[in-house]
């Protein structure tokens, strides 16, 4: 009978510990593939350092992705609406963005570039995060984010429904990447 109890409790350590090292590897590989830094070359010969896009805000009627980019001397915030305009009138897009963040603070972001990618299928907005709001985006999380779509609609809210601390992981990120660079 003890014997049992003592086999019992070993299958129940054995199990506990495998399942502890599988959550461990499984959050190890999560967290890992989220600092993983691409990189793309621009036409005007610009390389430019970014993450995948992840998804901020999502219905059926329209979505936002986005994430941090950087040239490693300036930091932008690249952002992809859903639905866009068709690309005449989304290059005439080129009023700031506003970022509200959890300090109940709106910041303002210039707009750096309006592109059109893989076939004119994704509409990215660039916005340069000057250094105030870079500090702010680098504590806090988002909230939402303002984008003047111009025409009839107007300004278009934002709420970030996910990944709210998205851009203050990606900042974190691109900071350890440097970190690793110097040594």
């Amino acid at each position: 009978m003890a014997q049992n109890v003592i086999n019992f409790i070993n299958m129940k350590t054995k199990i506990f510990l495998s399942l502890y090292l599988l959550a461990g590897l499984a959050i190890h590989y999560q967290a890992s593939g989220q600092c993983e830094i691409k990189n793309r070359i621009y036409p005007d010969g610009s390389m430019m350092f970014y993450m995948e896009p992840v998804n901020f805000y999502w219905t059926e009627a329209k979505s936002l992705k986005g994430g941090i980019v950087t040239d490693k001397e300036s930091f932008y915030l690249a952002l992809r609406p859903i639905p866009f305009p068709d690309k005449p009138e989304g290059k005439k897009l080129k009023s700031d963005l506003v970022l509200s963040l959890s300090d109940g603070i709106e910041y303002q972001l210039q707009h750096f570039d309006t592109r059109y990618l893989e076939g004119d299928s994704i509409m990215e907005i660039l916005f340069l995060i000057g250094e105030d709001a870079l500090d702010k985006v680098r504590m806090f999380e988002v909230i939402n984010a303002k984008i003047d779509m111009k025409g009839e609609e107007g300004i278009r809210t934002y709420v970030f429904k996910l990944h709210k601390s998205a851009l203050r992981e990606e900042l974190e990120c691109f900071s350890k990447k440097a970190e690793e660079n110097k040594k």
